[in-house]
């Protein structure tokens, strides 16, 4: 279900109308809409419990940017600029698909979201408490976030208790999947990342060379099933036909949401079948 809701949320990183929309409210420059559209349910908060919750950042990258852009934009406008760019940018994206259509999905999608167990998870509480309203789009936009912080929350959680610190978890990614210019725009130093190779080399995954051990395979792999076990409850609670029929109508939007997100993008998203 995260490679068909991942999508929609994504918009709002890569359509250049989610990125004129921060622009309109004072957000010039990728990273501060990103940091303050991201972290703005928090409120106006300080660097330090984004750096926490955001995880795979340097801290000076985040220190950079807050708190100085709630100079530039409340937590507010950084909220109305993130829902009106996105909700935009779907509307581009989704304009061939039927009211109902999107209605139904919005529906559904919604209705997982608020199945959400949100103890624990600060990005996921942050984002089910704000409100809701009538738009489809918006509410399909506002429900796929909730749910992809809430399920990142959870992996974060994985990560901690499997050990790993953030700039770990970034230099096990370049080595298996991931160019590393995809990753290394988030702020941590070449000694920092060669340390973080050292470390996982001393660990056992990754070879002197850095390729990837099988130790390590099955170590991020018990990573990534913790992280699903974590994120079921919304889709258990909807229920297999309801997920099924919700799978179906996200499919031809997450299609379309996938051409304005790079492939080769930090996220990671798996492509969807034929």
């Amino acid at each position: 279900m995260w490679a068909h809701f991942e999508p929609v949320h994504a918009v709002t990183y890569f359509h250049p109308r989610a990125r004129a929309a921060y622009e309109a409210v004072g957000l010039r420059g990728y990273w501060r809409g990103y940091f303050a559209g991201r972290s703005a349910p928090l409120g106006a908060t300080e660097a330090a419990p984004v750096i926490a919750v955001f995880f795979s950042f340097a801290p000076p990258m985040v220190t950079r940017a807050l708190p100085a852009v709630w100079q530039l934009a409340t937590p507010q406008e950084a909220l109305r600029a993130r829902l009106t760019g996105a909700v935009q940018a779907l509307a581009e994206l989704t304009y061939e698909l039927p009211e109902a259509h999107l209605r139904e999905a919005a529906d559904l999608l919604e209705r997982a979201a608020v199945a959400a167990q949100t103890a624990g998870r600060v990005l996921g509480a942050a984002n089910a408490a704000l409100p809701v309203g009538e738009y489809p789009l918006a509410r399909l936009w506002q429900a796929a976030t909730t749910l992809r912080e809430h399920r990142g929350d959870g992996h974060v959680a994985a990560l901690v208790a499997a050990g790993l610190d953030p700039v770990e978890t970034l230099a096990w990614r370049v080595a298996v999947d991931s160019s590393p210019e995809n990753l290394l725009g988030r702020g941590w130093s070449e000694e920092q990342w060669q340390e973080a190779r050292e470390r996982l080399t001393q660990r056992g995954w990754l070879t002197p060379d850095g390729a990837p051990t099988e130790q390590g395979q099955a170590g991020f792999r018990a990573v990534e099933a913790a992280t699903d076990l974590a994120a079921e409850h919304p889709w258990r609670a909807l229920g297999p036909d309801d997920t099924d029929r919700l799978r179906e109508l996200l499919l031809p939007m997450a299609r379309s949401c996938h051409t304005v997100i790079p492939p080769d993008s930090p996220i990671g998203l798996p492509a969807l079948p034929a």
